[in-house]
């Protein structure tokens, strides 16, 4: 199974929003299993280092990204998700992104708190609630 974690799900475990926080660290903890592939887009990187450094300084984004690597491997953007984003002429830009990457990457699931945004979306958008609840009914 591959999937793509969305921005805010990773921004939940790293900043320890709440209340998604749990959720979100369980996603992390699932992701470590072999059966699961899981990314994160190279755009998602810029974004949580920014805002990692903006709330907590250089040195812990630094450390937070050399971190998230460890579990998520990234998926490249190319000019062509590019292009393929703005034709899709979604209301987020950064979510047709995520979209566009997902589809490169063949992701099964998107991992996001804003499934809404996605509605039109060909890949399976689902909440961190809604990832576990599958996961634990494909282990049973």
């Amino acid at each position: 199974m591959t999937i793509l974690i969305d921005t805010n799900v990773t921004l939940d475990i790293l900043l320890n929003r709440q209340p998604w926080y749990t959720n979100a660290a369980l996603i992390f903890g699932l992701t470590q299993q072999a059966l699961i592939k899981s990314y994160i887009s190279a755009s998602s990187v810029t974004d949580i280092f920014y805002i990692t450094q903006k709330e907590h300084g250089k040195k812990t984004a630094q450390e937070t990204i050399k971190h998230l690597l460890q579990v998520f491997h990234p998926a490249t953007v190319t000019d062509g998700n590019i292009f393929q984003a703005l034709e899709l002429e979604w209301d987020d830009f950064e979510d047709s992104l995520q979209f566009a990457v997902g589809k490169t990457i063949l992701a099964d699931f998107i991992v996001t708190r804003n499934t809404q945004d996605f509605v039109t979306s060909s890949i399976s958008a689902v909440t961190p609630e809604q990832f576990i609840k599958n996961i634990t009914e494909i282990e049973k």
